[in-house]
């Protein structure tokens, strides 16, 4: 029984291989009932909220963006060197953030991207997130085609009258399903690496200062997270924008300096941050009725990570494991590109995105604890 427990449990948590994984359960079950006095002990895991849906950028995106014409694309190899599927369109060697979370949350496989989800599917949730996506509909024009904060909420409202159909039309049946769901939003990143700090393409950086440009931002993203609470919304992660003057992008970038964080991007990013901390004791104090925030403080995380990374492992915080030029981030990974060997020693796996191992840490810190969430843990807002 250990055995076939061990089996089951690494299939569902390093998986999307359903045929397999359901085969092997129903060889459990049947050991089982001959092994124990019965079949009553044996109750397969179930999630601790039914669905999980996803809104954000290439940090977490899983392969929305493989079809479209964009430069913000990462279905070939070397990425996903490390994922049990291969290449799919992570942005990463393995899991991301919102992978690693799905997995504490107990969902048995990986949730799947909005652009191949179809019919009972959607009833555990959709991955609406798009590489170079943005708060604002402009951000990531310089790369191609992408789908903005607006145009995943669109997603997410299609895919809302699709579940009513799974409800026989019982608008209060959907409605109190989703209400049970857990919602993830990370999103502004590049609103400020592919458009505020990107002067040559875009006319935000002089058409705004830094507080009124987080201002702006932040006006935009409270209509949007409107929105989704009109759409059944209740239970919402918001994510902190990281500390970006830090990723090997910047640092390759940053007068030639390869090793000093660009303050100047790291403040512009806290006065967004704190302001999107003080919408969250709004939502939370009444403004969106019945709604629970939770703010994911990932620049805090990666700061941590980046100042004490040896604490966690890591030996290389300043350079991508793929990539070209300065600090392997002045061009991001090569198509059949050989990466670095020893990846658990790096913090970012590109120019931009951390390893898998980084992502599993944060995913397990700001689940368990509250070191980098307020006013609750991803734990506790599932168990409400």
């Amino acid at each position: 029984m250990c055995i076939c427990m061990g089996i089951s449990d690494f299939i569902a948590a390093h998986s999307n291989m359903e045929i397999i994984g359901e085969l092997v359960l129903l060889v459990c079950l049947i050991v089982a009932c001959f092994t124990t006095r019965g079949c009553s002990q044996v109750q397969p895991q179930q999630p601790q909220v039914p669905c999980f849906f996803i809104f954000g950028d290439s940090l977490v995106d899983n392969g929305n963006n493989n079809g479209i014409l964009t430069l913000a694309r990462a279905n070939y190899r070397p990425y996903g060197v490390d994922f049990p599927q291969g290449t799919t369109g992570r942005f990463t060697n393995g899991r991301t953030f919102v992978d690693a979370l799905a997995q504490l949350m107990g969902f048995p496989r990986y949730i799947p991207p909005y652009s191949r989800a179809r019919g009972p599917e959607l009833l555990r949730g959709v991955n609406y997130a798009s590489g170079a996506a943005g708060i604002r509909d402009e951000t990531g024009d310089n790369l191609g085609a992408h789908t903005s904060m607006n145009g995943q909420v669109a997603n997410f409202a299609n895919t809302v009258l699709q579940m009513r159909r799974s409800f026989r039309g019982d608008t209060n049946a959907l409605s109190s399903y989703l209400s049970k769901c857990i919602f993830y939003c990370g999103l502004g990143s590049n609103d400020y690496l592919n458009n505020y700090f990107m002067p040559t393409f875009y006319t935000t950086g002089s058409d705004f200062t830094v507080k009124a440009y987080a201002a702006a931002l932040i006006q935009d993203y409270t209509h949007q997270l409107t929105q989704l609470h009109s759409l059944g919304a209740r239970k919402v992660i918001v994510t902190a924008v990281g500390p970006i003057g830090c990723i090997p992008y910047e640092l390759a970038r940053y007068h030639g300096n390869s090793s000093r964080c660009n303050e100047n991007i790291n403040k512009a990013i806290l006065l967004f941050n704190t302001e999107l901390r003080k919408l969250v004791d709004r939502f939370n104090g009444g403004q969106l009725q019945g709604a629970k925030f939770v703010y994911l403080d990932s620049y805090k995380s990666s700061i941590d990570l980046y100042e004490n990374g040896t604490a966690n492992g890591f030996e290389v915080i300043d350079k991508g494991c793929c990539g070209v030029g300065r600090n392997n981030g002045q061009i991001t990974c090569l198509p059949l590109q050989q990466p670095c060997n020893d990846r658990g020693k790096y913090l970012f796996w590109d120019a931009f995105h951390p390893t898998e191992l980084a992502n599993v840490l944060f995913a397990q810190s700001s689940f368990e604890s509250q070191s980098y969430t307020y006013p609750i843990n991803i734990q506790q807002l599932a168990s409400l």
